[in-house]
Parts: C-alpha cells; structure tokens; sequence
C-alpha cells in the first residue's frame, strides 16, 4: 500500500567507504553529542518514546516508502518537540494557578488541552524528518493530506503548514540531531574498519531489525536492565531517577544493539566483539554485556499465556 504514497527507495549502506580520519571525527562528534544530551535532561525525557508512539511512527513511515533511519529522526525530533514545548507551556504558570484547587498548570492539565493536535505534531515531525532524509523520498503536502485522508485524519494543507512551522519554532529549526540508528549505524562502520573479518552489511540487517525491537520493548528491557545493574528486585525512586541517564545514553544503545546482532550471528566471536566495542567507546564490557544480555532474554522469552 505504501506505493500509493511514495516510490520505495532502493538505496542502500555501503560500509568501509569512509576514511579512518573521517570516522574519528564523525564518532568523536557523536560522543560529545551524547554527553551533552545526557548533561541536560529534563525531567520529561523519555516521556514521549511510548512504545505504541514509536510503533506508530515506525508503521507511518514504512506506509510512506521512508527509511528507518527517517523514521527514527522523527521519533528524536517529537521528543525534543514536546519535552521543550510542554516546558515552556509550564514556565507560563502564573501564582494564581499554583494557588489553585487543584493547580492548573500541571503536566496532565497542559497535555489535555494539547492532545488534539498530538496526531498531526506526530506526523508534522515525520514530514520534517523527510526532508532532513538523503534517502527518502520528501513527504509534500499532497502526500501528507492524501495519506492522513486515508487514515480517516482530514487537514487543510494550511493546518499542516501551522503544524511544521510549529514544531520548527519549538525545535529553534535544530533538526540535525543524532537519533539511535545514526550511532549504531557509526559505530557499525568503526567496527567494520577495525575488524575487516566481519560481514558489517548483514550484521547491519540484522542490527535494525534488533535496535526496533529495543524500542518496541523499551518500558520491560531498560526495567530489567535497571534490575541487573542494581541487583535489587524493587528499585528505588532515587534508583530509577539516576537510571535515566543509561535510557537515554545512545552511545550505550548503539554498542548494545551491535553486541546482541553479534551474539547471534559470530556467537563464537562475541567476546571480541564486545572488546572492540569497549575499545572504540569507552563503555565498559560489563555494561555492553549485561544490556546484550538482558536484551536477549526478551528476545527468547516465551509468551506467557492466559
């Protein structure tokens, strides 16, 4: 059905392409995007990577002929959309509403009044994400009411005109942003010129279909990894509030993802693996293992039937 929409891209990654000083400033920029990303959370951060936003986003951009890696860049632009906007709605609060019974101004309060133009923010940071795109196809406007039209969401092209301009306003136009698969997709290539031996391609393949199960499971898989990592079954309050770091550390997903690619492809290889992805980040083995290890027994985890 996707064709109806847009021409599927035919493009593909080409690995070991890039020179080795390239790649040094490449994954050095990623670092330090990453450390300033985890120096300035908000207290909402992650609040809008629900598994079923992410799924619904993921779904919308393969209806539309769109890359992964489009439809991740539109999950990290929402995110950063909303945390700063409902920031600044909630900076708005005056003392009279604080005094109120109850206060007017809380979080709930400011998202009801905003849920209705949640759906077309959604699809306002996908379009904006395609045009960001090498690989895909740009989402026009007569895609965009042609597409929401199907799915039963009738908009004027003015109203998604709004919506973009919207969301570009609440992101300072600072849509160049790293997301997930940009740093799985580094790291792959480093990997892949330090280990020559290594298929980066099909390990590739095998990394996104891995990295959209992460995100399709991330409420029970960073829940377990809390577990592992701090050996109580009932985590504090405290506990869960530092885990916060280790959610959002992307670097941390990126090596992850690869390790639990690895396992399953190069079982017998792993541990090197897992070396050389401590050796190229800086991440400890212990904590590449424990997520590649958590993560994996989701993977095989029975279903539990009624």
């Amino acid at each position: 059905m996707a064709r109806n929409f847009l021409r599927s891209s035919s493009q593909s990654l080409k690995f070991r392409k890039s020179c080795s000083d390239l790649l040094a400033d490449i994954l050095i920029n990623l670092n330090n995007e990453n450390k300033d990303h985890l120096n300035n959370l908000s207290e909402c951060s992650g609040n809008f990577k629900d598994e079923r936003i992410i799924e619904y986003i993921l779904l919308m951009a393969k209806e539309l002929a769109l890359d992964l890696l489009t439809g991740y860049q539109a999950i990290e632009l929402l995110q950063r959309f909303m945390v700063k906007h409902l920031s600044d709605l909630l900076a708005m609060q005056t003392p009279q509403d604080a005094a109120a019974d109850p206060p007017v101004g809380q979080v709930d309060d400011v998202f009801e009044k905003f849920k209705e133009k949640f759906p077309l923010v959604i699809f306002s940071c996908l379009q904006l994400a395609s045009k960001m795109s090498l690989h895909s196809e740009i989402i026009n406007n007569d895609t965009a009411v042609q597409f929401l039209h199907s799915v039963g969401f009738s908009v004027s092209k003015q109203t998604l005109l709004e919506s973009e301009l919207m969301v570009l306003k609440g992101l300072e136009f600072r849509l160049n942003v790293p997301n997930p698969l940009t740093y799985v997709e580094t790291l792959l290539e480093v990997f892949g010129h330090n280990e020559p031996s290594i298929a980066v391609d099909r390990l590739h393949r095998l990394c996104c279909h891995v990295l959209q199960f992460v995100s399709l499971q991330r409420t029970a898989i960073y829940d377990s990894l809390l577990v592992t990592t701090t050996q109580c079954a009932n985590p504090s309050r405290e506990q869960r509030e530092k885990f916060v770091t280790v959610t959002e550390d992307y670097m941390l997903l990126g090596v992850g993802v690869i390790a639990v690619a690895s396992f399953i492809l190069y079982g017998r290889k792993w541990e090197q693996v897992v070396e050389e992805l401590s050796h190229i980040t800086g991440i400890s083995s212990r904590s590449i293992t424990d997520f590649a290890h958590v993560t994996l027994n989701h993977i095989v985890r029975k279903p539990v039937l009624p």
